[in-house]
């Protein structure tokens, strides 16, 4: 028997409010969304500001994390160099901008994800690396 270790409620929460609090530093709107290590959804939060069609796009990049164990754009970088269309996987949720990225534990071993969406590629990025290494470090 396998176990399957995956991120708890207040795990997903503490990265909400990382997030969050970033967010309300800047005073910018976006769409968080946390996954379990199978990319369902644990937790999501869409701030003030943030366009409502972000609320999808932040739960598939966290949802292609987690499936593909990688950042969601580095899954479309390596599909597009091949000259394959995302399509290809036959799964419609995937998305291949940036802003989905794993959650890991100390071993390695992806545990979750979390997505990012409403601002530039590389904010919503480096808004979701910061939450997965806030839950990483504990």
């Amino acid at each position: 028997m396998r176990t399957l270790r995956t991120l708890s409620h207040a795990d997903a929460m503490d990265i909400i409010q990382a997030v969050r609090q970033e967010l309300e530093q800047r005073g910018q709107g976006a769409a968080v969304a946390v996954t379990d290590a199978h990319g369902e959804v644990i937790a999501l939060l869409r701030t003030d500001g943030c366009r409502l069609s972000c609320v999808d796009v932040a739960i598939n990049k966290a949802y292609t994390a987690a499936r593909e164990r990688s950042e969601s754009k580095s899954l479309g970088d390596s599909w597009r160099e091949r000259g394959f269309p995302i399509t290809n996987f036959g799964e419609l949720r995937y998305v291949t901008w940036g802003g989905g990225v794993p959650v890991t534990a100390a071993d390695g071993e992806v545990v979750g994800a979390v997505g990012v969406s409403g601002l530039s590629e590389d904010e919503d990025t480096a808004l979701a690396r910061m939450a997965a290494r806030h839950v990483a470090r504990g």
